[in-house]
């Protein structure tokens, strides 16, 4: 694609499987106490409830609270709705970190390798800087730059988020491609100038699938998966792709 210097990749959902780290951390600990529950749903309760307080938090003062602050208030709050009374300080702790311990999707460490031979590719996302941080060392992901909203204290989708990490990379919305399998992220870059492309992820929210799984027509690039979006951006198929 012409003119992209840059790409910015939302990182929960998008790289991260939170649901998979997330509902195992739950059952592990459901099963210490002996308890039995749907921990897919309520995973997806505790990522939907965490998501509806930290989007487009500080549109008018700076927000004076990250994600990690919100998926302690959800977790205490979930436990409460779901009667898991018997969790203790030191259970709530492991869930917690768990956020902070999540696998990214198998298909983005070498399409990560490629894609910084040509672009600079930065993680721009609503999660916190330690979180990112966390999870790209686990993971062994080398981003070029890492723009959280806690950063800016403005998160998406304000376009003020957006207009801000194109300032920081120095350059025109125009010459960003934003990465992301959400069309609310994606619709929102688009509204500020940046190109849009969108990655399906049908297991982010396990069996119950995603919210909104069909992408809007408008974006740029759709892709089945990352090795699928590098080869409409140019890029011949990785030798571990080939095999």
């Amino acid at each position: 694609m012409l003119g992209i210097k840059a790409l910015t990749f939302d990182t929960g959902g998008t790289i991260l499987d939170w649901h998979t780290g997330i509902s195992s951390a739950l059952a592990k600990v459901g099963v210490r106490h002996g308890l039995e529950r749907d921990w897919g749903a309520i995973t997806n309760d505790y990522r939907a409830s965490s998501l509806k307080a930290m989007i487009n938090a500080g549109a008018e003062a700076p927000a004076t609270f990250n994600i990690d602050d919100v998926h302690r208030q959800q977790l205490d709050e979930l436990i409460t709705k779901y009667g898991l009374d018997a969790f203790t300080v030191e259970d709530r702790q492991a869930i917690w970190y768990a956020w902070h311990q999540l696998d990214c999707w198998p298909d983005f460490p070498t399409t990560l390798t490629q894609l910084r031979e040509k672009f600079v590719v930065a993680s721009f996302t609503i999660l916190s800087v330690s979180l990112i941080v966390d999870t790209a060392k686990r993971n062994g992901l080398s981003w070029d730059a890492v723009i959280s909203c806690e950063m800016i204290g403005t998160y998406k989708t304000q376009p003020k988020a957006y207009e801000q990490c194109a300032r920081w990379l120095a350059l025109d919305p125009g010459e960003i491609l934003m990465v992301a399998c959400h069309n609310f992220d994606l619709n929102a870059a688009r509204a500020v100038g940046f190109k849009t492309a969108f990655v399906y992820r049908p297991k982010e929210w396990g069996a119950a699938g995603p919210p909104d799984p069909e992408p809007d027509p408008h974006h740029d690039i759709i892709a089945d998966d990352f090795p699928d979006m590098a080869r409409q951006l140019g890029f011949a198929p990785s030798i571990a792709e080939s095999n």
